[in-house]
C-alpha cells in the first residue's frame, strides 16, 4: 500500500478555492451561470495568482511522492540510449539524419556528403538555439533544393508562432532577415532562393501565404493568397516528384487545392478544383497526372487521376474505387510506383502498384495489433520504400522495403536498455459492446504472466474525435507501469476512423455521445472479463481525449478510480460559441455550430464543464499550459474550480499548469520524462503501489 491516502493528505492541506463571479450568458433564450469566466482575463493578477497557489497545493500534495517520482525518472531514462543516431537517408549527393547525445535534450541534425564514411556536418544543433529558453520548439527544418541553404524556424513559450532563419551551410552565417509570426508550413521553390511561408490570423489560423526571396526585406515579401474563410486552414507543400508546389485550402469537411510549376515559383498558382461542401480531396503528382484520393461520392475515399493540363473535376477518372470494408487514407508517388495506404478492420495495410505494368501487390505484417507509417522517402527515383513499424510489444523499427523484389531490411530497432525481452508481454484485441450493439475494439498489453483471474490496476485510455484512429504503439515509458502488475488498454472508440470514415461520422456533430458511451462500454467490458474493477481502473486522455475524460466522469463516475485530463478540452460550449478564439469556428464542422440551436442543446448536454453536478468523482489530476493556444489554460483552471465547489467526495483534486509552456508540455526530452514520471506517481499512488 501506499505510505499514505488521499484523504491524508487533504486532512493538512487545503486546496485553493477559486473566487466566485457569477457571470450570466446566453444563447437561444438559455441563460448558464458561469462562476469562473473571469479566469479568461490573464492580465487579471487573480488568474495568475490562482494558477499558481494550485500548483503550489499539487506540489504539496506530491511531495511525498518526490522519491517514487525520482525512482520512475530513473527507469524511464535508463531505458533510452541517449546518444543514439537515427537511420540515415539519401538526398542528392547527401545522406541526412539526426543524433543525440547524453545529458542533451534535444537533436543534433547532420549530413555526410557522398558516403557515410564522409566526415559529418552539423546542420543545425537544437540545443545550442534552445539555451536560456525554458521552451524551445523548432518548427521548420528544410534544406534548400540545391542543399546549400538551411531554413529553420523556432517557437520559445510554447504559443506555436515561429520565428523563420535562413543559414548559409556553407559560412554558417545567417541572413541579415528574420521572419517572425510564421507557422509551420514552408516550402523551397526549386531555384533555391524563392521560399513559401504561411501565417495565422487573432484566431490563429493559418490564412495566408506569402513569397520571399532570399537577401530581401520581408517588407517587400508577397501576398500570394490569403483565404478569408474562418473554417479553412492554409498549407503549402510539394509532390514527391518535386514538380508541382501545393497550395492547399482544408476545413474540416471540405477542400481545395491550387498548383504552381516548382521551377516557376514567381507565377501563378492554378485551381485543380473548386471547393464543394463536404468533399475533400488530396493531390500527388505523377508523371502526366495527378492522383487524386476523395470522398466525393466515396465515404472511404477513392484514388481518382487527372491530366496535370486538365485537372478539373469532369477530367478526373477511377483508378482505385470505393469499398465499403477499405478506407484509403494516403498516397505515395515514386517514379515507377505508386504506394497507397489503405485501413481494413482496424489495421493499417500498404499496397504497391507498379506504374509500368499495372501489377499490384499487398506488404504484409505479422501481428494482431500494430501501427505502420511512412519514413523518410525523400528520393522520387527509386525502387526503396522506407516505412515505420511498431506494436504494443515491439519497439519502433525502421525498415527498407524493395517495391521489386518484395525483400525487407531491418534498419534498425529503437534499443530499450535494461534487458527488455518482448516475449514476456502479451497484446491482443478484444471487443466491447455498445449499448447500441456495435462492437468496439479494445487492444490490451500486459506482462504476460498476468491473467484475468483477478482484478489487475488497469489505464484505460483513447481519444475518439477528428477521425484520429489511436495507434498501437509501443512505448518503452509505459514499461514502468506494465512491470509492476498494470494492464494498459486502448478503446478504439467512434470519432476515430479505425473502422473507415463511417466510424468517424457516428462519433462527430449529433453522434457524438457515442464516443463517450463507447468508452464506458469499454471499461463495463474490462471489469466483467475480469482484467480490472472500478477500484483498480484509471483513465487518462489529453486535449479531446480529455474531453473523453472529462465526459464520462460525469456519466459514470462510479467506474473509475483514478482519472487523468491532459489539456482537456472541457469547456466545449462556451469555447466554440466564442469566434475570436483560436480554432473555434474551424471546430464548427466537429463538434457542431452552437449558433444553431440544436448543435447548441447537444454539445450543452454532454460539455464536461456544464455538466459536473454535486457528486463523488474519482481521484483526478488536471494538467494545463499557459500558452496553449489550441486548449486554453482556463478551460482546465475552470473545470478544476468548479469540481472543488460541488464534487461530493474527498478524493483529491489536483490542477498542474505549465506556466512557460503550451498544448504539448515541456520541451526537451528530460522534462518530458519528468512530466511523464509525475503522472506516473499519481497513479501508482491511488493505486496504492507507491
Amino acid at each position: 500500500m501506499s505510505r499514505f491516502s488521499s484523504r491524508e493528505a487533504l486532512t493538512t492541506l487545503q486546496p485553493p478555492i477559486a473566487e466566485k463571479r457569477p457571470q450570466v450568458l446566453t444563447a437561444h433564450g438559455d441563460e448558464r451561470v458561469d462562476d469562473y469566466y473571469w479566469m479568461r482575463d490573464r492580465d487579471d493578477p487573480a488568474v495568475m495568482a490562482y494558477l499558481e497557489a494550485e500548483n503550489a497545493y499539487t506540489e504539496a500534495v506530491m511531495q511525498p511522492t518526490t522519491d517514487l517520482q525520482t525512482k520512475l525518472y530513473d527507469e524511464i531514462l535508463g531505458r533510452i540510449q541517449e546518444t543514439d543516431l537515427s537511420v540515415p537517408y539519401r538526398k542528392g549527393d547527401y545522406y541526412y539524419y539526426s543524433r543525440t547525445e547524453e545529458g542533451k535534450a534535444y537533436s543534433i541534425f547532420c549530413r555526410k556528403k557522398g558516403s557515410l564514411d564522409a566526415p559529418e556536418e552539423v546542420l543545425l544543433d537544437e540545443n545550442l538555439l534552445a539555451e536560456g529558453h525554458e521552451y524551445f520548439d523548432l518548427g521548420v527544418l528544410q534544406v534548400s533544393p540545391d542543399h546549400r541553404l538551411l531554413a529553420y524556424s523556432i517557437d520559445t513559450n510554447g504559443a506555436e508562432l515561429f520565428t523563420l532563419y535562413f543559414l548559409d551551410l556553407a559560412t554558417r552565417e545567417l541572413y541579415a532577415e528574420s521572419i517572425p509570426d510564421t507557422y509551420y508550413s514552408f516550402v523551397w521553390g526549386n531555384d533555391s532562393r524563392t521560399v513559401f511561408y504561411t501565417q495565422v490570423d487573432a484566431a490563429h489560423r493559418p490564412h495566408k501565404l506569402f513569397r520571399h526571396t532570399l537577401g530581401t526585406p520581408i517588407d517587400q515579401d508577397v501576398l500570394v493568397f490569403h483565404e478569408p474563410d474562418d473554417a479553412y486552414h492554409l498549407g503549402i507543400g510539394k509532390t514527391a516528384s518535386e514538380a508541382y508546389l501545393l497550395l492547399s485550402l482544408n476545413s474540416k469537411v471540405t477542400s481545395e487545392v491550387h498548383f504552381l510549376d516548382a521551377n516557376n515559383p514567381t507565377g501563378e498558382f492554378k485551381l485543380i478544383q473548386a471547393r464543394s461542401p463536404g468533399v475533400e480531396y488530396y493531390v500527388e503528382h505523377h508523371g502526366e497526372y495527378f492522383y487524386i484520393t476523395t470522398n466525393q461520392d466515396a465515404i472511404n475515399f477513392q484514388l481518382l487521376r487527372a491530366p496535370v493540363s486538365r485537372p478539373s473535376r469532369e477530367n478526373w477518372e477511377t483508378v482505385i474505387p470505393h469499398r465499403e470494408t477499405v478506407m484509403i487514407t494516403g498516397v505515395s508517388a515514386f517514379a515507377r510506383h505508386l504506394v497507397i495506404y489503405e485501413r481494413q478492420g482496424g489495421l493499417e495495410t500498404v499496397r504497391v502498384r507498379h506504374m509500368p505494368s499495372g501489377d499490384e501487390h499487398y506488404i504484409t505484417f505479422p501481428e494482431p495489433t500494430y501501427e505502420i507509417g511512412e519514413g523518410a522517402n525523400p528520393e522520387y527515383d527509386t525502387n526503396t520504400l522506407r516505412f515505420n513499424y511498431t506494436s504494443l510489444v515491439t519497439p519502433w523499427s525502421v525498415f527498407d522495403y524493395d517495391l521489386e523484389t518484395r525483400d525487407r531490411e531491418l534498419k534498425k530497432e529503437t534499443p530499450v536498455l535494461g534487458g527488455y525481452d518482448k516475449t514476456q508481454y502479451v497484446s491482443q484485441r478484444l471487443e466491447a459492446i455498445a449499448p447500441d450493439g456495435t462492437p468496439i475494439p479494445l487492444s490490451l498489453v500486459y506482462r504476460k504472466d498476468l491473467q484475468p483471474t483477478e482484478p489487475h490496476p488497469l489505464l484505460l485510455t483513447g481519444y475518439g474525435s477528428y477521425g484520429y484512429s489511436y495507434p498501437d504503439s509501443f512505448s518503452s515509458t509505459r514499461l514502468s507501469l506494465l512491470d509492476r502488475g498494470v494492464v494498459m488498454a486502448i478503446a478504439h472508440i467512434r470519432g476515430g476512423a479505425e473502422l473507415g470514415r463511417k466510424w468517424y461520422e457516428d462519433g462527430k456533430f449529433l453522434n457524438k455521445k457515442n464516443t463517450f458511451t463507447d468508452f464506458i462500454a469499454c471499461a463495463e467490458h474490462l471489469i466483467d472479463r475480469g482484467w480490472t474493477s472500478p477500484q483498480h481502473l484509471a483513465i487518462t486522455g489529453g486535449s479531446a481525449g480529455g474531453l473523453l475524460v472529462g465526459a464520462v466522469v460525469n456519466l459514470r463516475p462510479d467506474l473509475f478510480r483514478v482519472a487523468i485530463a491532459d489539456v482537456p478540452f472541457v469547456d466545449v460550449v462556451t469555447t466554440i460559441l466564442d469566434p475570436s478564439l483560436p480554432l473555434s469556428v474551424m471546430e464548427w464542422e466537429e463538434w457542431g455550430n452552437p449558433n444553431d440551436p440544436a448543435f447548441y442543446h447537444y454539445m450543452k448536454s454532454y460539455s464536461p464543464y456544464d455538466n459536473v453536478t454535486a457528486q463523488d468523482y474519482p481521484a483526478m489530476l488536471v494538467t494545463a499550459g499557459l500558452n496553449d493556444p489550441r486548449v486554453s489554460y482556463w478551460e482546465p483552471a475552470k473545470w478544476t474550480a468548479k469540481l472543488r465547489a460541488l464534487k461530493t467526495d474527498s478524493n483529491v483534486l489536483l490542477l498542474k499548469t505549465n506556466m512557460g509552456a503550451g498544448h504539448s508540455g515541456a520541451s526537451g526530452r528530460y522534462e518530458r520524462i519528468k512530466e511523464a514520471a509525475f503522472e506516473y506517481a499519481f497513479l501508482l499512488w491511488q493505486w496504492g503501489l507507491a
